[in-house]
């Protein structure tokens, strides 16, 4: 289990702060706020739970004092915005699997409030230069063998678009898909209302949530049965970002999952054997 260092107690408060700005809280309630997720997370932090679900807990605290349910909302609509624009440069260029699994990781970067992860402010030329480099891990030969029936975990709006193209290509082979996203706003990550303007109810065989609420990462003790049936059965998953990474690594009793990532911090980076900043396809069997 990746454990909560000081930099992550940092990353968690930063990103609380964040979420004050954007829900426009007087200095008060931002510092109301702040002490108390602060508070909350070192109560947490010793306790046997993931990053994920420390995390989780962290923000429903904040959304809760804040009185906004979805202060990403403006973000998140921004982010499918600035893909959807980029996708319609890009899709020409793309042919092949991993083509398909570098745009998704390169996706991956729309990701707000990870202390030294910036979101770029040109993303069409960020994703060239990205395109470029490829995956510091590539098992996409191996992961397209194995995805006959693949359960899709997503993570953040933005990147969205681009698992999209990804899903679209699984299907024209054939894939059955099942598509995991958030039941309630959490982060900038996707949910249900943000696949379905997406129009990617129509695309995938199964369009589900990860839990009934607001978490980050994957609680498999609280999948709604529909998720669990379908990772019962399938040949793949596929996990988007660092939290289902993080959620999922250690587990050993789940079929094989491809971890599809851009490495945002240190803890993750030397989880996964790989410097901070790269990019990743990683299949574990």
């Amino acid at each position: 289990m990746v454990k909560i260092t000081d930099t992550c107690v940092d990353c968690l408060i930063s990103r609380v702060k964040l979420e004050c700005g954007l829900a426009r809280a007087d200095p008060k309630t931002t510092q109301q706020t702040t002490d108390s997720c602060r508070n909350l997370l070192f109560a947490l932090k010793d306790l046997p739970l993931s990053h994920p679900q420390i995390a989780s807990r962290i923000h429903r605290r904040a959304y809760e004092l804040l009185k906004n349910p979805d202060p990403f909302r403006d973000l998140k609509d921004q982010g499918n915005a600035e893909s959807i624009a980029v996708c319609k440069e890009v899709r020409p260029t793309l042919v092949t699997f991993r083509d398909y699994v570098l745009a998704a990781v390169i996706g991956n970067t729309f990701d707000y409030g990870v202390k030294g992860h910036t979101v770029t402010s040109n993303f069409s030329a960020f994703f060239q230069d990205e395109f470029k480099k490829g995956l510091v891990i590539d098992d996409t030969d191996r992961i397209l063998h194995l995805a006959s029936r693949v359960v899709y975990l997503s993570d953040n709006c933005g990147e969205i678009v681009f698992d999209r193209l990804l899903i679209q290509f699984l299907k024209s082979r054939g894939s059955h898909v099942t598509l995991a996203v958030k039941a309630r706003p959490m982060l900038n990550d996707a949910t249900l209302e943000d696949a379905k303007m997406l129009g990617l109810d129509r695309i995938v065989d199964c369009l589900t949530t990860n839990c009934d609420g607001a978490e980050i990462g994957l609680c498999l003790e609280e999948t709604p049965p529909v998720l669990s049936d379908a990772i019962s059965r399938c040949t793949l998953i596929i996990a988007k970002g660092m939290a289902n990474f993080e959620s999922l690594f250690e587990r050993n009793d789940l079929p094989p999952i491809a971890y599809l990532m851009a490495v945002k911090c240190q803890p993750v980076a030397d989880a996964s054997g790989v410097p901070v900043g790269s990019k990743i396809a990683l299949l574990r069997v």
